[in-house]
């Protein structure tokens, strides 16, 4: 990066709201700063004063680097030391620094997202930002690091993490005991994992639903001295209930902001089938494989309006959740050949708009076992949506062209 002159720098501030008169929210620059009014108790990831702590009047979310391609110059021990990194974000931001809890992300601070939602007198507002398209992972993903006595040691040949991070803040207007503020966490964790559900959203290191990302954060913030201290934070009082509500809409809004991802963006069969090993040219070239050169041409020219299309989109869902079952266990493997073959030729059905040809697709699909691998399942895919994409535009009592069986 080029130098720049150096010249006086004032940083801008926008406060972003004021809630229950004993939390202010406020952004500068690249960070997104919650300011307690009055003493709040905080759990909190943060690497240099994580844990519980009733003591600190900070909490921030910083903008550590683009999401892509970029470091901006830190020196390597702001990087591998916390409280390093932490005293030089609050130097800049005139913070003392031990009354600070610190999260760090790649995320754009202008497209975070603050929901607030009540019942009566109780108040919970949740803060987050989140990236999920390079980094997102289920639990129990194969680990790339192991931290041993000198650090991290890299585990096999696997790349590096991308990049992207959740980044939740929970703040409630009453006191919690210890506990529940730990209950808390979990609720606001299971909030995340619900919106990465609704997306469809796969892991980028194995070929299971996401849960959440590697590098995950999240902070919740009690206001102390309200009232009698709640102690169920659960999905059955109303505290979590409005936990959860807030953490959903907020974590959708920031994934929308910051990834573009929406439900109608998922509304596509490439993004099921993802995480299985399946991107645009790849689905092109496999299905192509089962049309004649016209038809190949005709599907390439129009891959997006059958990717989008929303029966389609069904059908491909419906296989791809009955493969999950299956590798879950769920099912009994001995159904697979004929689950996997009926619900492919739904597909086919659905793709060709004739839904009086299941039998043949049926038929057809059934001529070879499918096999366990992802690669077996996508050459399903690959025959049931040529076999309707090549049926899809003849009139009845026509051949077979553009299809092969």
């Amino acid at each position: 990066m080029a130098p720049m002159d150096s010249a006086p720098e004032r940083i801008e501030q926008m406060i972003l709201g004021t809630f229950y008169d004993s939390l202010e929210i406020r952004r500068e620059e690249k960070i997104i700063l919650a300011r307690f009014l009055e003493p709040h108790r905080v759990v909190s990831t943060c690497r240099a004063a994580g844990g519980i702590s009733d003591r600190l009047d900070f909490v921030y979310n910083h903008q550590v680097c683009e999401p892509t391609n970029h470091t901006h110059g830190l020196p390597p021990s702001a990087l591998s030391d916390p409280l390093a990194y932490r005293e030089l974000i609050c130097g800049r931001h005139n913070l003392p620094p031990d009354k600070c809890a610190t999260c760090g992300t790649a995320a754009n601070m202008n497209q975070a997202a603050l929901v607030s939602e009540k019942f009566r007198d109780l108040e919970v507002v949740a803060l987050c930002t989140g990236g999920v398209e390079t980094n997102a992972g289920r639990v129990g993903d194969p680990a790339t690091v192991f931290e041993g006595p000198e650090g991290f040691e890299k585990l096999g040949p696997a790349d590096p993490p991308g990049e992207g991070t959740i980044v939740t803040m929970v703040f409630i207007s009453r006191e919690l005991v210890p506990g529940a503020m730990v209950r808390a966490v979990m609720t606001a964790t299971e909030a995340k994992t619900a919106v990465l559900q609704e997306l469809g959203v796969g892991s980028c290191y194995s070929d299971g639903p996401a849960t959440g990302t590697g590098t995950d954060q999240i902070v919740v913030a009690s206001r102390l001295g309200e009232g009698k201290p709640l102690t169920c934070a659960g999905k059955h009082c109303t505290l979590g209930e409005l936990i959860g509500r807030a953490v959903q809409k907020a974590i959708a809004q920031a994934l929308a902001a910051q990834n573009g991802l929406t439900p109608a963006r998922q509304c596509s069969v490439t993004a099921h089938l993802a995480r299985l090993g399946a991107g645009r040219e790849s689905l092109i070239k496999g299905v192509g494989a089962h049309l004649d050169e016209s038809g190949k041409q005709l599907l390439a020219d129009n891959w997006d309006c059958l990717d989008t299309d929303p029966l389609t989109v069904a059908a491909a869902a419906a296989l791809v959740h009955l493969r999950d079952k299956l590798a879950w266990g769920a099912l009994s493997p001995e159904v697979r050949p004929e689950v996997l073959v009926s619900f492919g030729a739904q597909l086919s059905a659905a793709v060709s708009g004739k839904n009086g040809l299941l039998p043949w697709f049926n038929e057809q699909l059934s001529r070879t076992r499918p096999g366990e691998s992802n690669r077996d399942f996508l050459k399903l895919v690959h025959r049931a949506l040529g076999l309707g994409f090549g049926r899809k535009w003849l009139w009845p009592g026509e051949g077979e062209p553009g299809a092969a069986a």
